[in-house]
């Protein structure tokens, strides 16, 4: 195109008859150059859905049936030996747990994957509230009669858990960031299609207006006023 000269050379001049440039390259945005191209936007085109995360959930759904199986056999052998409030503690929390792991999987998934701010957050509390202190419950109360079987799919449900606790929290400030900067050039954008009157234009303005109703008597009034002070 142009020989001999470089692309940091070229400048953006208004004045020149072209076609509008896009909005990260123009001057007034505070964009920088990159070798004659502008920089892209990352908020349009950073992903920051969390492979670790997304790998947690795939093995974590093939492994909650194992241990929903492995939990309800264990409660069936060890039902008759266990007192009547334990007995109605395991079953309800068998109940709970189940229902809270589907939704929980759901949410995770649809939010992780879409990068949906709300579908996450309920994953993360699900996790954190709800699921985790029952998977602890049932890992640590001697009471429940514990099985090596049960303890060891416990420690294996209790650090997906913990994981993907961490693994969402880091995942849902990543989310948040992206749209507090998406919502602040979008707000940019509407300034530059729809600019504000300048504060020191509109009190001149308003000055000018005040002074011309007020007229040429009320002027030399105040002038007088004023010689006789």
């Amino acid at each position: 195109m142009l020989s001999g000269v470089k692309p940091q050379q070229l400048r953006y001049d208004p004045a020149l008859p072209a076609l509008p440039m896009p909005r990260c390259c123009r001057p007034e945005t505070g964009l920088k150059y990159e070798t004659g191209n502008c920089l892209d936007l990352k908020a349009d085109n950073e992903i920051v859905s969390s492979l670790p995360l997304q790998m947690s959930l795939y093995f974590n759904v093939y492994f909650f049936p194992f241990w929903w199986l492995s939990t309800v056999v264990m409660l069936h052998l060890k039902y008759p030996v266990l007192s009547d409030y334990y007995k109605f503690i395991l079953v309800t929390i068998m109940i709970l747990a189940s229902l809270i792991e589907v939704i929980r999987l759901y949410l995770g998934y649809m939010g992780n994957l879409q990068e949906k701010v709300p579908e996450l957050a309920g994953f993360w509390l699900l996790s954190l509230l709800l699921q985790l202190p029952i998977i602890l419950f049932l890992l640590f109360n001697e009471g429940l009669k514990i099985q090596p079987l049960e303890r060891a799919v416990h420690i294996v449900f209790a650090l997906f858990l913990t994981f993907q606790v961490i693994a969402a929290f880091v995942t849902l400030k990543r989310m948040v960031n992206k749209l507090a900067i998406r919502f602040r050039l979008n707000e940019f954008d509407q300034l530059e299609e729809h600019p504000m009157p300048d504060f020191y234009s509109l009190g001149k303005e308003e000055r000018a207006v005040s002074m011309a109703g007020r007229g040429p008597s009320a002027g030399w009034r105040s002038h007088t006023e004023g010689l006789r002070s």
